[in-house]
């Protein structure tokens, strides 16, 4: 019987929190998610100037309270998602459940470890929330597209990156070889460090070759480092052409309160990444959106 409630779809006051947390396209979704993101931005400006040790100096204990203020009213937000959405569990498993988390997680650790109140910052990440307040999803429609070319062409770009390695470690073992220790390069490993600085062209110049030999091999590496800059990018555009699909982005961000995909269409009764049960929205709802 309990499994079964935790399948049904949401009811009652979980089903109208659940719309006002989760639903950017309702009234009251937006006046949350815009006072969220006020919040967000507040606080992180917080961390921000209580960094500055004139400005912690004068206002420390105010900038300390503030913060435990928006650590709390986060930390409320944080437990009000898990009561409303079915499976707690896979929204802590979540990207934004795992950002929500950490978001609030540094300031207890200061507790024990002071200086770590300063991870608070990573709540910036909770900020990718504004694509869905600003009608922005077709951005994030882009964004998976990407992210589908980026996992199909892993395995070219893992080949990629091993010869990379190789390529640097010979190049080092060269450049110790014909520079020496007289010359800066005092390791093997210290030279595999001037190989990837000059071959991905960053050229911080705290090493440089003295002799002829070690110039001229310095200037094919240079060389070679432009046209392979050139190739994770050919390999990704090329795997996005391929996959390209006529499939729309997001339209709205109805949520799926089990694996938390958004996108779904108002009549939609399931989801169409896990199969679950979809909320179903009220006329307001949709009159709204």
């Amino acid at each position: 019987m309990h499994t079964q409630e935790m399948l049904t779809p949401l009811s009652g006051w979980r089903r109208k929190l659940y719309i006002i947390i989760y639903e950017a396209d309702t009234r009251a979704g937006r006046i949350f998610d815009l006072a969220l993101i006020a919040a967000i931005v507040l606080s992180l400006l917080t961390i921000i100037l209580e960094s500055v040790q004139s400005i912690q100096q004068v206002w420390g204990r105010q900038l300390k309270i503030l913060d435990w203020v928006f650590t709390l009213i986060f930390t409320i937000e944080y437990a009000l998602r898990l009561i409303c959405v079915p499976k707690p569990v896979r929204y802590v498993k979540s990207f934004f459940g795992v950002v929500d988390l950490l978001s609030v997680l540094p300031l207890y650790l200061a507790l024990f470890v002071p200086e770590s109140r300063f991870l608070a910052d990573i709540r910036i990440l909770r900020l990718l929330r504004l694509f869905r307040i600003l009608k922005l999803t077709r951005y994030m429609g882009e964004a998976t597209e990407l992210r589908r070319a980026m996992l199909a062409s892993r395995r070219k770009i893992t080949v990629f990156l091993a010869t990379i390695v190789l390529l640097v470690v010979i190049i080092g073992t060269l450049m110790y070889v014909i520079e020496g220790p007289e010359h800066g390069y005092t390791s093997i490993p210290t030279g595999i460090y001037w190989a990837i600085v000059t071959l991905t062209t960053v050229g911080f110049g705290d090493i440089t070759p003295q002799t002829t030999l070690g110039r001229a091999l310095a200037s094919v590496v240079m060389i070679t480092g432009y046209g392979i800059i050139a190739v994770p990018t050919g390999i990704v555009t090329a795997e996005i052409a391929r996959n390209t699909n006529s499939e729309d982005s997001c339209q709205n961000t109805r949520l799926c309160p089990h694996c938390f995909s958004e996108g779904h269409d108002w009549d939609a009764h399931f989801c169409k990444h896990c199969g679950g049960e979809l909320p179903k929205p009220s006329k307001i709802e949709i009159s709204e959106y």
